[in-house]
């Protein structure tokens, strides 16, 4: 079967080499991106550039978007050039991969189904890792048919791809898992913080951690920055705190929930925000906690 033509919107840390996996796969893509030569690397492996949108919806079958938050993606939607500005959408499926808020799915879905565009919601979960290497978990909102359309593409991009309900759902299931993401890193912090304390040092205290039943991917991974202080970004800090707002927005209520969503958006504002998430540690150690 003749496999669908893409057009990729969005070639950041996670955008590039989840469309270069596509590109691997035997995908014909097209991609845009506002800044040319962040499609360079993409054109080199084969895929088409577009200069403008409607260009690249011209080209595609499917079209794939994958930026920073809610008001980037209503802007490659909504502004003048805009997908839904765009002839010829009928009968074509739109994904946004990135990490918005159910309530934007649901009114751009409906904005798009107007127009005969079917939409998906497939936010991801994994960092620029598990992107590069096939190993993300993709999780997808909107109509079960869209969703086994696009099922040869999420199986070249992840691990696993789990429908989950109607538009937004997707969305829903992203916020709650970073929800957790960010409950670890602050219990991860606040174990650092506690043992140094006693005077235990950071290695020592996340050899027992990862040695012990409450270790994990994401403590392994994490080790070397803790220890090292070393917070390069795999996932900003700016982020997280970007979708526990989200969260809280969407209705988190817990007392928990809530001190972690202000400890990490006071650590955002307070110039830790392009270090990683696990950063955390360094605004906790200056609050004393």
């Amino acid at each position: 079967m003749k496999k669908q033509r893409i057009g990729w919107i969005g070639l950041g840390n996670m955008g590039t080499p989840m469309a270069l996996n596509l590109l691997k796969a035997g995908f014909e893509a097209t991609v845009y991106n506002r800044t040319e030569s962040k499609a360079l690397p993409l054109v080199e492996k084969g895929a088409a550039l577009a200069t403008s949108i409607q260009e690249l919806v011209d080209g595609s079958d499917i079209i794939i978007t994958m930026v920073s938050d809610d008001a980037a993606v209503k802007a490659v939607f909504e502004a003048p050039g805009g997908i839904l500005s765009c002839s010829g959408l009928s009968g074509k499926l739109a994904i946004d991969m990135s990490t918005v808020s159910p309530d934007t799915t649901k009114y751009l879905a409906g904005k798009a189904s107007e127009l005969g565009l079917a939409y998906l919601d497939a936010p991801v979960s994994g960092s620029v890792k598990p992107a590069q290497d096939g190993q993300l978990v993709i999780l997808v909102g909107g109509e079960k048919a869209h969703y086994e359309l696009a099922k040869p593409i999420f199986d070249c991009l992840g691990k696993m791809a789990i429908h989950l309900g109607a538009s937004g759902a997707g969305n829903s299931a992203k916020l709650a898992i970073n929800l957790m993401l960010a409950f670890y890193f602050e219990g991860m912090a606040e174990m650092v913080l506690f043992a140094n304390q006693k005077g235990i040092a950071t290695a020592d205290m996340m050899a027992i951690l990862n040695e012990g039943a409450m270790g994990c991917g994401i403590s392994k991974i994490k080790t070397a920055n803790l220890v090292n202080n070393d917070f390069t970004a795999a996932f900003a800090l700016k982020h997280l705190a970007k979708d526990l707002r989200l969260a809280k927005e969407q209705g988190l209520s817990t007392n928990v929930g809530l001190q972690i969503e202000e400890n990490y958006r006071n650590a955002s504002t307070s110039g830790l925000g392009d270090l990683d998430s696990a950063a955390i540690v360094e605004f906790l150690a200056k609050q004393g906690r």
